[in-house]
């Protein structure tokens, strides 16, 4: 492994973690209605767990409505829903699943605060450990003879600065979510 090699492979793992990071975001209930919300959940169907969004159709802009292509999902997309925990209730009309999303409270809302900021911790320990990765394969190739003492140090220095622009990533994509999270 070279030190480019090194060095793209923790550059890929970033963008791994902030790609997961935006992915959990878009699934936290901020009030507002979201098909990211619900479209993963799983539903057990034709003997298989699959996610909504493979049974039904996810409709926003008629808020809150999930309507499936077979009417034998209504019953498993409504228990699939209530199973998950998210605190959503799901009312079954006979020809679509409808979902109220309640206002969130202040404490609510400071709850949700809290659980960015633990998600945001995740993605930068996530970072931290592919960076640790590059540095101990820096290291083998120091060890190696593969490169010199000077190449290492402006790789770690190289890599540290990919690791910078992660984390401010990171930590705006937290604030901008943080401030959704709080706006009534």
């Amino acid at each position: 492994m070279s030190i480019e090699q090194a060095i793209s492979k923790a550059i890929e793992d970033f963008k791994k973690a902030s790609s997961r990071l935006r992915d959990e975001f878009s699934r936290l209930q901020v009030g507002r209605a979201s098909a990211a919300l619900v479209e993963n959940i799983p539903v057990d169907m034709y003997g298989s767990n699959q996610p909504i969004k493979a049974v039904a159709s996810i409709s926003i802009p008629e808020p809150r409505m999930i309507q499936p292509w077979d009417k034998a999902a209504l019953a498993p997309i409504e228990k699939g829903i209530v199973g998950v925990g998210i605190g959503l209730n799901p009312v079954n009309d006979g020809i679509c699943v409808r979902i109220n999303i309640p206002p969130l409270t202040e404490e609510r809302r400071v709850e949700l605060t809290k659980h960015v900021k633990k998600l945001a911790e995740e993605a930068h320990i996530a970072i931290r450990t592919a960076r640790q990765d590059a540095h101990n394969a820096f290291k083998q190739m120091k060890t190696a003879s593969e490169i010199t003492e000077d190449d290492l140090r402006d790789a770690d220095k190289n890599l540290q600065n990919k690791v910078d622009d992660a984390n401010t990533e990171i930590d705006n994509l937290s604030k901008a979510k943080e401030q959704d999270v709080m706006t009534v």
